[in-house]
């Protein structure tokens, strides 16, 4: 233990970290940027602060505060101590509605203040897009906006007053009237008058330096809206009051549609005077599909407020009015404007990569211009990005001239470093010519500090240097930020990866089978942080469920990246660390869908065991439950059934069995099916042989063995349906598609008996050779089937995934996968494809229940959905994950979180079903969850359908 980690334990009661886990974890913010800071430590409260402050400035080690760590430019990483405020100093203190202000810590996060905010009535301001995970402290330090910024303003329009620890142990409430000034700082602004009412660009969107023009007489001399946007580096926020604005009781969307980008943004300031909420704007190259917008290839969304519907829609009809359009679309219903709002929300995260996509970089995300100088701003910026070969798709808050763009730069070679410096060089003085500010959002920090003298002149920055030593005399807060910076290519994050190809099993086709490029897609915008999910979304349950970076996909992510730079995580494969964090991964793959850039992280996990566990022994579960269908078929073959569930009801018994299987004691081991469904289908004897469209129906492990009803069911429903249903193929050779087994006598003697399986088990513990061994397996008896036309109907969303994805990834040297991949098709699907005019029986009840999560994250649900409503099944079904999650919720020390998973969504929505409901679970794994923790029988949708065919 070093002498500052044994001070810093001795001197606070919170937790201190300075373990490789904790470093790793912090190395990095949504920047480019890397830092390895010396430790962690998560204060309980301003005591805490003051005396890691002492202790720091004792041993002449800076700190640096962060709380959601999702600052763009670098302002949240150092290689002092990092202040954690996100796990104890995260309270929300009160809130009086009578004087819209709220008192909050630095780590509440902004849509906790929200929520309490909403039943007054009220709001704060300032809502960047991270909303659902930055912090109030993060949001004062880097004086951030969001898109309501043309209605209420910066996070510095929204401050009172601010409770401060200085670096040398002052406490400081900042307020109007030079309250809480530290010593110095009058004086240093009555020397700089004139500099200070001359020498700042007057715009809505200026970040960028110091506010030290707030100090006028003029305006109050305002200390606090002051160190509003100073990024860490004056002093260390505890405590805030924040002004809240009225909320307007109705909204609607006005979608104005332009010719181009050009003609969007030349509009944007012409609609001001108008008293819009928002003015966002976007371009066509952001839009997968125009459907359900108005014709145009560039768009503006603007926001109108009222007390009533008719007055918000007379205020968007007035903005439709005064601007000149090529079409335009005003939209009143709640749910319309979620739709439209979803569309220009996805383009900030098609923005992360380009079409093709291959990788787009921040850096230059955030500049601000004046509005009336949009347009032309914009045509400079894209012939600068024509000039040095780059490419980058603009969009943003063009009503605040803000425009936020990731672009390709290649950050991994030399000739791609320098060319990264000469475009920031160059755009800077673009920015400057049309009298913007190089921040209008997200702070300078390391992107941009080394480029404010273009900006503001070589003496303003000495009065910002000056200003720092007011405040920080010692240098110790977040130093190398805004004044005296690193320079801005200087410690990327890319130069410790390795420049050879990793040796992985995987394909990574995203990333051109790059293991690197795989975990560099993390930026650390943090989606996964989320405390709650919206909709159908599922990540990142286990994040939900701890509260803990480690267990989020960033955290996890984060020492992956650490892994392969070998630097801090050393022992490479073999890291406990990462194995650790990647312990509590339920493999739910909801990161591959709800990450903005599709962070796998499933797929990653799988990886990481098997080079982890190579030549050793594996953890009894991976046996258990990674051999699950070997110990099935044999429990089968023997007809052992009835005796394998007699000795598991018998206690002691069981709990030795849990025991060296490695499962969890709280867990009852399932009953197994006494008739397995493959046997019952051959028992069935007589089926269709002419009809409808030929489907081969997937025999998965657990349809097979422990819900064969579920089988029977979609039989039944599939058969109604006019479909005729065969089984895969179970001899290697010369097989007949269309009975399920083969007849022929020559096959029986030339060919080897086998069933299909889709490896998942192997896949999720870590198997991968055992894996690609399954699967090839399975290619060879579906090889008859991949002759035909027919499609491959799979019951089990976690099966039909595992075929859709890791199938063709693992052998994606075998072209047999992806024709595979491509047949597979759920219960829904099937249904809808191939036989598009059959009506399916009325249920006309409600359901409750949950998407699974492998099917909201790889399948799409749309196809269920139009399914459920023919039926007459009513409501939407929850999202998140059951917590069970395949062998997750079976592993020893794995309970807790697996119960807490389905606390968040799955338990609440079920509880609170209307009397009568339906209780939808496709998954075994979901109605296993449901039985075990709810006592609740949930069902597939095929076995309610086949109760109504009567």
């Amino acid at each position: 233990m070093t002498d500052l980690e044994a001070a810093l334990r001795r001197a606070v009661r919170g937790e201190v970290g300075f373990d490789t886990t904790s470093r790793a974890l912090t190395t990095m913010d949504a920047s480019n940027y890397r830092r390895v800071p010396l430790g962690v430590v998560a204060p309980r409260d301003a005591d805490d602060v003051a005396a890691v402050l002492e202790v720091c400035r004792e041993h002449a080690v800076p700190v640096v505060a962060r709380g959601g760590g999702t600052s763009i430019a670098g302002q949240a990483t150092g290689t002092g101590v990092v202040l954690d405020f996100t796990r104890h100093m995260n309270r929300l203190v009160g809130i009086d509605p009578e004087a819209r202000t709220a008192v909050v810590q630095p780590g509440v996060v902004l849509d906790r203040l929200q929520d309490a905010a909403a039943p007054h009535g009220l709001r704060f301001g300032p809502d960047p897009s991270t909303h659902s995970r930055c912090t109030l402290g993060g949001m004062i330090g880097n004086n951030s906006c969001g898109s309501h910024s043309v209605a209420w303003g910066t996070t510095a329009d929204s401050v009172r007053e601010l409770s401060v620890l200085t670096a040398r142990g002052r406490r400081l409430r900042l307020g109007r009237e030079w309250s809480g000034a530290p010593e110095g700082l009058r004086g240093l602004v009555d020397g700089e008058l004139a500099r200070l009412r001359t020498g700042f660009p007057d715009l809505p969107r200026r970040i960028s330096g110091y506010a030290l023009d707030a100090l006028l007489p003029e305006r109050g001399a305002d200390v606090a809206r002051s160190f509003c946007g100073s990024e860490g580096t004056l002093g260390v926020l505890t405590e805030a009051v924040v002004r809240l604005v009225e909320s307007p009781r109705a909204r609607a969307l006005a979608v104005l549609g332009y010719a181009d980008e050009a003609g969007a943004a030349e509009a944007a300031a012409g609609l001001l005077p108008l008293g819009p909420l928002t003015v966002e704007g976007m371009a066509v190259d952001l839009v997968p599909s125009t459907r359900g917008l108005p014709r145009g290839g560039a768009w503006l969304f603007v926001e109108t407020g009222g007390d009533t519907e008719a007055e918000a829609r007379a205020r968007a009809e007035a903005v439709v009015r005064a601007a000149d359009v090529v079409d335009a679309l005003v939209v009143t219903d709640p749910g319309g404007q979620r739709t439209l709002w979803r569309i220009r929300e996805d383009a900030s995260g098609t923005a992360t990569r380009m079409p093709d996509g291959s990788e787009a970089w921040p850096g230059w995300e955030d500049c601000a211009v004046p509005p009336v100088r949009l347009g032309g701003y914009l045509r400079d910026f894209r012939r600068l990005l024509t000039a040095h070969g780059l490419r980058g798709t603009p969009y943003g808050h063009f009503g605040d001239g803000c425009i936020h763009v990731r672009i390709d730069f290649d950050l991994l070679s030399a000739d791609g470093v320098a060319r990264f410096r000469r475009f920031s060089q160059e755009l800077a003085d673009v920015v400057v010519a049309h009298g913007g500010s190089l921040s209008g959002e997200h702070g300078d920090g390391q992107a941009r500090a080394e480029l404010l003298p273009r900006m503001y002149g070589a003496e303003t920055v000495a009065l910002f240097e000056r200003a720092k030593a007011v405040w920080d005399p010692d240098d110790l807060l977040n130093p190398g930020m805004l004044v005296r910076p690193a320079p801005l290519d200087a410690n990327l994050r890319f130069s410790v990866l390795p420049r050879e190809p990793v040796d992985v099993e995987f394909g990574y086709p995203s990333d051109g089978g790059d293991f690197s490029a795989a975990v560099r897609r993390c930026v650390g915008v943090a989606k996964c942080r989320t405390t709650s999910v919206s909709g159908a979304g599922v990540m990142c349950p286990s994040f939900r469920a701890t509260g803990e970076e480690a267990h989020s996909t960033r955290g996890r992510a984060r020492l992956l990246h650490e892994m392969l730079a070998g630097e801090l995580v050393t022992d490479g494969w073999r890291s406990t660390e990462v194995r650790d964090a990647l312990d509590l991964c339920l493999s739910c793959k909801g990161c591959r869908s709800d990450c903005p850039v599709e962070v796998d992280m499933a797929t990653y996990k799988a990886e990481f065991l098997h080079h982890h566990y190579a030549g050793r022994r594996r953890p009894a579960a991976h046996y258990a439950m990674g051999w699950l269908p070997v110990w099935l078929r044999w429990t089968a073959r023997t007809r052992t059934a009835p005796v394998v569930n007699a000795l598991a009801s018998v206690r002691p018994l069981a709990a030795v069995a849990k025991r060296l299987g490695g499962i969890a004691r709280e867990r009852e081991v399932p009953r197994l099916a006494g008739e397995t469904f493959s046997r019952w289908w051959r028992r069935r004897g007589e089926r269709p042989t002419e009809g409808g469209d030929l489907v081969v129906l997937w025999p998965d492990t657990f349809t097979e063995h422990l819900s064969p009803t579920v089988g029977r069911a979609a039989v039944r429903v599939l058969e109604a349906a006019g479909l005729r249903v065969a089984l895969p193929p179970t001899l290697r050779g010369r097989a007949v598609v269309g009975d399920g087994t083969s007849r022929s006598p020559l096959a029986l003697l030339t060919a080897r008996r086998g069933k299909v399986c889709c490896g998942l088990t192997y896949v999720s513990t870590g198997q991968l050779d055992r894996a690609r061994a399954v699967m090839r397996r399975t290619l060879d008896l579906m090889a008859p089937v991949l002759e035909t036309s027919a499609p491959v109907v799979v019951l089990e969303p976690s099966c039909a995934a595992a075929l859709r994805t890791d199938l063709p990834e693992l052998l994606h040297d075998d072209p047999r996968a992806a024709r595979l991949a491509a047949r597979v098709l759920t219960f829904a699907e099937a249904l809808e494809r191939h036989a598009p005019d059959w009506a399916p029986p009325e249920v006309n009840l409600p359901a409750v229940g949950q998407t699974h999560c492998h099917q909201h994250a790889v399948l799409g649900d749309a196809a269920d959905r139009r399914l459920r409503e023919s039926a007459g099944l009513t409501g939407e079904l929850s999202g998140g994950c059951c917590g069970l999650a395949g062998n997750f919720g079976f592993e020893a020390g794995h309970y807790e979180v697996s119960a807490a998973c389905a606390e968040d969504q799955l338990l609440p929505a079920v509880r609170e079903a209307p009397d009568g409901a339906v209780v939808l679970a496709d998954g075994f794994s979901c109605r296993t969850q449901l039985e075990q923790l709810a006592g609740v029988r949930g069902r597939h949708l095929a076995e309610v359908l086949a109760e109504r065919l009567d």
